[in-house]
């Protein structure tokens, strides 16, 4: 075997495990959430493939004439890539119980096959001792190299640029041809038509697998949803949970019980139709952004959502475009705090989501004391925290805005926020206000009983014996991940 023919092959492969790690994280996130924990999880079993394939990829090298044993590694880790998108979806759908073991799997295997190859290229380059250090660093220097590419080819291009299945049918075609190739050339391999058929049936068989998107966006997997009762009603969902609900006719219809907390604190907290120049850390489907431009014309709204692929959803399917007053700027909601002005907004607005998680650099003290930048001194900050269980997330972010402002309350059902010691917490959305002024705390409960939220409100002494001895979270320590349940429940935001 020719130098760069071992090179292109050590290359490739690695650079192929990293596609179908990093691939496989967003063909999970519908069903296990795009979590540190999932990731952890992948990243782990990527890692093991890794190990196992290099271990005993060089051991069989050793006993087997490695020349044999390229090409079968290649068509066989092909055809498990590109069944991985059927096969993922049909087991989330019909036997979700075996999910993490068929995921482990998928990614296991072709990872395993791939990462043989280069100790086996490596057998087959060694022709004296002479020359080994040279071989094995020149092979693992290239192998290293294909990872980097993969990696930042997977992450920049392709996700942004083809749909997750796409991706992987397209992989693993390519790995069939290389092991074709290889085989053709050394023995005429006659299964390789075989595994041509299984790959071209993996690519047919995905576009009827249940699961599919509507869009995949850079961070999800995007669906917008008819309301069946409500002919202008739609429902974004991301990864599979209810995200934002828009009656793109009538922006004052407020369906989730979160959304119409928050416009019962922000009409109570400024005079009625007074415009507003309020921020959005997150915009989803934009429902209180619109409310704001619907109820106080004159409103200036700027949102920071990440995902451009939402945001073409808002304008494409949810009628962002006959809304006048919002500006969406494609962005992390931390930098495009840091980029405003100070003391220039009345109103925050924090709904940023990945899966039921905030992301954890805009939970700190330090992301808080920027809120408290922008904001003048009537300022109000308003956010939408999702927690369960025993709510250690939420204690610790109220906690940590108690650190910033000086008036701080949380909206909930009564059993969430400690003011229903009969009942048992079942968790789910919550709502946090936090500012330099006094909050009318009897004017929004009045707020939230005319919107029908059955909502309380917990404040002074109930609140802080409510939080307890949380922690506040920093940029130093912010574990928002672990706080939070490892079993979340489907919630609507």
């Amino acid at each position: 075997m020719g130098p760069w023919t071992a090179a292109l092959l050590v290359f490739g492969s690695s650079a192929a495990v990293l596609v179908v790690e990093i691939v496989a994280l967003r063909l999970l996130a519908p069903y296990l959430g795009l979590t540190l924990e999932t990731s952890t999880l992948v990243i782990g079993i990527a890692l093991t493939a890794i190990a196992a394939g290099s271990w005993l990829g060089g051991r069989i090298a050793d006993q087997v004439d490695p020349s044999r044993l390229i090409g079968p590694a290649l068509g066989l880790s092909g055809v498990v890539v590109a069944l991985t998108p059927v096969v993922l979806r049909s087991t989330a759908e019909w036997a979700p119980g075996l999910l993490l073991l068929i995921a482990s799997l998928t990614i296991l295997l072709p990872g395993a096959l791939l990462a043989a190859v280069t100790p086996i290229v490596t057998k087959l380059r060694l022709t004296s001792l002479a020359e080994t250090g040279t071989v094995v660093g020149r092979l693992s220097g290239v192998g290293t190299f294909g990872a980097i590419v993969g990696t930042i080819l997977t992450g920049f291009v392709l996700i942004s640029r083809l749909p997750v299945s796409a991706i992987l049918i397209g992989l693993g075609t390519l790995l069939v041809a290389g092991s074709a190739v290889i085989e053709l050339r050394t023995r005429g391999w006659r299964g390789t038509a075989a595994l041509t058929l299984v790959v071209v049936g993996g690519g047919l068989a995905t576009t009827v697998a249940p699961g599919a998107c509507d869009t995949e966006t850079r961070y999800h997997c995007a669906r917008v949803v008819a309301d069946a009762d409500r002919d202008s009603g739609r429902t974004l969902v991301l990864d599979g949970v209810r995200h934002s609900y828009v009656d793109v006719d009538d922006p004052t219809y407020l369906e989730f019980e979160y959304v119409r907390a928050i416009a019962a604190v922000v009409d109570t907290a400024f005079p009625a139709g007074r415009p507003l120049a309020a921020h959005h850390v997150g915009g989803g489907g934009l429902t209180f952004p619109r409310y704001l431009a619907a109820t106080r014309p004159g409103t200036r709204s700027l949102v920071s959502e990440i995902d451009s692929g939402v945001v073409h959803l808002d304008h494409s399917r949810l009628g962002l475009s006959t809304q006048s007053g919002i500006d969406v700027r494609v962005e992390d909601g931390r930098l495009g705090l840091r980029r405003l002005d100070d003391a220039g907004h009345d109103l925050v607005v924090g709904d940023a989501f990945g899966g039921v998680s905030v992301p954890w650099h805009l939970t700190t003290v330090e992301a808080m004391a920027d809120v408290r930048r922008v904001l003048d001194d009537d300022g109000l900050y308003v956010a939408n925290l999702i927690d369960h269980g025993g709510l250690a997330f939420a204690r610790a972010e109220v906690a940590t805005l108690g650190a910033t402002f000086e008036h701080v309350a949380v909206l909930g059902e009564p059993a969430d926020i400690g003011l229903d010691p009969t009942a048992t917490s079942k968790g789910g959305n919550l709502v946090v206000v936090a500012s330099d002024r006094p909050l009318d705390l009897r004017a929004t409960q009045e707020a939230l009983d005319a919107r029908g939220t059955g909502w309380k409100i917990a404040t002074g002494a109930d609140l802080t014996s409510w939080i307890g001895d949380a922690r506040q979270l920093t940029d130093d320590y912010a574990p928002v991940d672990q706080l939070l349940q490892p079993y979340r429940p489907q919630s609507t935001r």
